[in-house]
């Protein structure tokens, strides 16, 4: 969109800020990779942490920060605009990397992701929001697909550098000096080259068009927050069944993301091996939703959210039985594939639900649910790893996967009525 021009609605009218938009994406993604192979290794190397709720206290802190923000982000988004937010995110994420190189006590990795749980919350809701904003109803699961390839991929790139950094510099400082770099870059193209596109979601509000099946006639467009925060949680079927999946998603990711390295190194992998198993799974999860997310605009959400969840399922039980690089590497593809499945989908059945004049703060509710099962995750998988050992946690969130799985198969219905020809 041309400064000065009306807003048109499509992917192709709007590529090229959809093209730096998907770039940000990955500079946000960027922020996450940069801890993903590293701290969970940090925090028994140099803070002597061998209780694992006490190590995924960070993950815990990171979750129920950015669940809140979520939920922010798309309210500040609808009140002040797109950009804005998208700022100050990226002004919250610039003393993260700092604080992990200097923390001298837990308590600081602790802080750190406490700011890392405001920025990822702020600039990736905004991002999603952004995006769902320039492309219209069309091709919705096409751009949240290559939004979250974006940022997975690079969570995956930058969980494997690390993982080569750490190997051959030691697990500070090194490591961390990429996020530096991409909290630099991320605020400098969000401040000077990114545009709001607040206008193009009141445009099509202007021409929604309601279902023919009488499906949504009572979510119209002047919803307060309350109720937008009741029909996404609990009232609306396909809302619901999607903030539940979400949560559970993410609840198996914060176990991969805080125990999956403490498994692998109990097994006798090196810091490079560990890195690239961190790697395999977004980089799978990243590249996949480039088509799973173009998939769903041809063939409906619904059972790829479902099928998804017991793929994810399948990989996480294969965790559980394995002991070796190999297997754990299948069991790795298999999580990502899964995840692929799920997460562009989800939010592309959240936009084809919600009415474009609260459909950020859906959005924000949605993704509140979602990254809170990062919280629950974490102090769920500790627990149980505590009590149990860590392979009766990766179980354990296994079967609550493939239980969320069959709630979606149950409850949800088709929400896209538009199939691409």
């Amino acid at each position: 969109m041309r400064v000065g021009r009306p807003p048109v609605l499509g992917l192709r009218a709007n590529v090229a800020q959809f093209s730096l938009l998907v770039a940000v994406n990955a500079l946000v993604g960027g922020m996450l990779g940069q801890e993903r192979t590293v701290l969970p290794l940090l925090a028994e190397a140099e803070f002597g942490l061998r209780a694992y709720t006490a190590t995924l206290t960070y993950i815990l802190a990171f979750g129920l920060a950015k669940a809140v923000t979520n939920y922010l982000a798309g309210t500040w988004s609808d009140r002040y605009g797109r950009k804005p937010v998208l700022i100050v995110g990226w002004l919250v994420a610039v003393p993260v990397p700092l604080l992990l190189i200097w923390a001298p006590t837990w308590t600081w990795i602790v802080v750190a992701n406490v700011l890392l749980g405001v920025s990822q919350g702020l600039t990736w809701s905004t991002t999603v929001i952004m995006k769902i904003d320039l492309v219209g109803p069309a091709r919705r699961g096409t751009a949240m697909g290559m939004n979250e390839a974006a940022g997975y991929v690079a969570v995956a790139a930058t969980a494997l550098a690390t993982g080569y950094l750490a190997e051959a510099y030691g697990l500070r400082p090194a490591p961390f000096f990429l996020g530096i770099a991409f909290a630099g870059l991320g605020l400098g193209l969000s401040t000077l080259v990114v545009r709001e596109t607040r206008g193009h979601a009141h445009l099509e509000a202007t021409t929604h068009v309601a279902r023919d099946d009488g499906r949504h006639d009572h979510l119209h467009d002047a919803l307060t927050d309350r109720q937008v925060f009741v029909q996404t949680s609990f009232r609306e079927p396909a809302l619901s069944s999607a903030s539940q999946a979400g949560l559970v998603n993410n609840l198996n990711d914060g176990l991969a993301w805080g125990l999956f390295p403490v498994l692998f190194a109990a097994a006798g992998l090196s810091i490079a091996r560990i890195g690239m198993l961190a790697a395999l799974y977004p980089a799978v999860w990243g590249v996949g939703q480039l088509l799973t997310g173009a998939l769903s605009d041809r063939w409906g959400r619904k059972w790829f959210i479902a099928a998804g969840m017991w793929v994810q399922a399948v990989g996480l039980a294969l965790v559980a039985v394995s002991d070796s690089f190999g297997w754990w590497a299948v069991a790795a593809a298999l999580l990502g594939a899964g995840t692929a499945m799920v997460y562009p989908t989800l939010l592309a059945a959240v936009g084809d639900v919600a009415h474009p004049a609260w459909r950020a703060r859906s959005v924000g509710v949605y993704r509140l649910w979602r990254d809170g099962g990062f919280a629950v995750g974490a102090l769920l998988a500790g627990v149980v790893a505590d009590l149990l050992g860590v392979r009766a946690a990766v179980w354990t969130v296994a079967v609550l996967t493939a239980v969320s799985g069959l709630v979606v198969a149950v409850r949800m219905y088709e929400t896209h009525r538009r199939p691409v020809a």
